[in-house]
């Protein structure tokens, strides 16, 4: 059982409680890290709106916590072990870091095999969480009486998807990737000729040899798709679901996808009616700062400040890089805030706080902030958008690398690699970023262009999966290329008729002709 008789009585209480409030009953199945800040914005916004929220999270959980006065939650107690754990992201990242400094080839073979590998371990533990609620026949029962609305899910993992399947909800997803590559892929016509794949470090623009590398890249996804994934999910459903039924399949039922994209910072590709792009939602004018930060930065007098941030799963690089960092900060005439957890840096400089935790957003609101260095995590570079400050990316790990050029091709971001990292480079980059107005004035320009919308991405966001609870769905957007398979997608089936109406004709023309030649040939010997 994955709930004992406390929690099974506690989450009964919460049900019937939610019952009793005004506007829609959601349940919330979030992915953690990131996914789950991000998550709590929409969930915020909602429960403002007389929402009633239910929450589901793994005892396992690194930053979703199980209280809040926002929403209620259902802890689900999982005993697996060999889940990702802080020391393993940190694994990670000095594996990156040294697979981008081989050459294109290598780089390619090592990364389908890191992703593989990758996707083995955070889907078992999907796997571990949805299998301990399937089995708790007790407290399926709950969520079935509870008659909820909708469920909204980030569907990077598909615990999730398969819930709302079980419970027969209608689905809205806080989306931008699924299983091995971006969530446009599994719902909208992705050409490799011009979308890049996850981890290719290509734009739009690619040259023959690109093209062809990002083809095997799209190959490859496809296959982990298939072949790594959907196998891992396979016993699951043959005990809770009918006969036939297709993990891809249901990842493609959602009624809405909101897609945490903007074009003006993505490149232009194919979409579909259910695809709500809502790229940047999370970011908001700036707020007042502590007096202490506020204090610090007035400091800085004409020079301004300087914010570092490596999001929240990487709290500090490998020494030998914070210490170049932290040599170059000290030689800037400006001020620095720098979000850091670990031993104090030998070569820190007087002009730069470090701190656990920083108010991002706000300070890079402030008027006097005039440079960004990021990691490159999509939250941050988004919040740097709509605030017009240029960036410095460090790029450490999956989709940073990707992001990191998507600023760069648009001018307002300069890229260093991590792995090679000298403190003379990064004081020349940083410099250049702040000295050079080219990069504060392509970034203004992307964020004139992000706030210039009818509607806040929130609030669309909120507009949409309110929607769908009013109608009780969106299959009226729902395209009918979900349900075929890849064979009739493709039209496969289709032109091997068309072959076969062409080429039988012409067989057996020539088989008659050969006949009747043959036959000729007979009589004029016998005459």
């Amino acid at each position: 059982m994955g709930m004992n008789a406390n929690q099974l009585l506690s989450v009964s209480c919460l049900l019937v409680l939610a019952s009793c409030c005004n506007g829609g009953k959601i349940l919330v199945f979030p992915e953690d890290g990131s996914h789950w800040v991000n998550m709590q914005v929409i969930l915020k916004e909602l429960h403002g709106r007389g929402h009633s929220l239910t929450v589901v999270r793994s005892s396992r959980s690194w930053f979703i916590q199980n209280n809040s006065p926002l929403y209620t939650f259902i802890t689900v107690n999982i005993t697996q072990t060999d889940d990702a754990s802080s020391g393993f992201v940190e694994s990670l990242m000095q594996r990156s870091l040294s697979v981008h400094r081989m050459t294109p080839i290598l780089r390619f073979l090592e990364q389908q095999k890191d992703v593989t590998t990758v996707l083995k371990i955070f889907h078992s533990g999907a796997l571990s969480l949805i299998s301990t609620m399937l089995d708790d026949s007790l407290l399926m029962g709950q969520l079935k009486n509870a008659s909820f609305d909708l469920l909204l899910t980030d569907p990077a993992f598909p615990a999730g998807v398969i819930l709302a399947h079980y419970l027969h909800l209608p689905m809205v997803y806080n989306v931008r990737w699924l299983n091995a590559g971006d969530a446009h892929m599994a719902i909208a016509p992705s050409p490799p000729s011009h979308v890049p794949m996850y981890n290719s470090v290509f734009n739009s623009r690619m040259n023959f040899l690109q093209r062809t590398e990002n083809f095997l890249r799209y190959l490859a996804s496809m296959f982990q798709e298939r072949f790594v994934i959907v196998p891992i999910y396979e016993e699951l459903l043959k005990k809770h679901f009918p006969s036939g039924s297709d993990l891809l399949t249901m990842q493609r039922s959602a009624d809405i996808w909101l897609m945490r994209v903007d074009f003006i910072f993505e490149f232009p590709r194919p979409s579909m009616p259910n695809i709500v792009h809502i790229g940047g939602f999370h970011c908001h004018p700036a707020q007042s700062l502590p007096a202490e930060l506020e204090d610090f930065i007035n400091s800085s007098g004409e020079h301004g400040v300087v914010v570092m941030s490596l999001g929240v799963m990487i709290t500090a690089l490998p020494k030998e890089i914070t210490e170049a960092i932290a040599a170059a900060f000290a030689k800037l005439p400006q001020k620095v805030l720098w979000r850091y957890v670990g031993e104090r840096p030998s070569s820190l400089g007087n002009n730069t706080m470090l701190l656990k935790w920083l108010p991002q957003n706000d300070l890079l609101g402030h008027p006097k902030t005039c440079a960004f260095v990021s990691h490159g995590g999509t939250n941050g570079i988004y919040e740097a958008i709509y605030h017009g400050v240029p960036v410095l990316v460090l790029p450490l790990l999956f989709d940073q690398f990707d992001n990191a050029v998507r600023l760069e091709v648009r001018g307002a971001a300069r890229v260093l690699d991590a792995g090679i990292l000298t403190s003379e480079d990064f004081l020349n980059s940083i410099k250049d970023v702040i000295e050079n107005p080219s990069y504060r004035r392509s970034m203004q320009k992307l964020s004139e262009l992000h706030r210039d919308q009818p509607l806040s991405p929130l609030h669309s966001a909120t507009y949409w999966i309110e929607y769908v609870i009013r109608h009780k769905g969106a299959r009226h957007l729902y395209s009918e290329a979900n349900s075929l398979p890849w064979y009739s997608y493709h039209s496969l089936d289709a032109l091997c008729f068309l072959l076969v109406i062409i080429i039988v004709p012409i067989w057996a023309s020539v088989i008659l002709c050969r006949l009747f030649c043959c036959t000729s040939k007979r009589k004029q010997k016998i005459d």
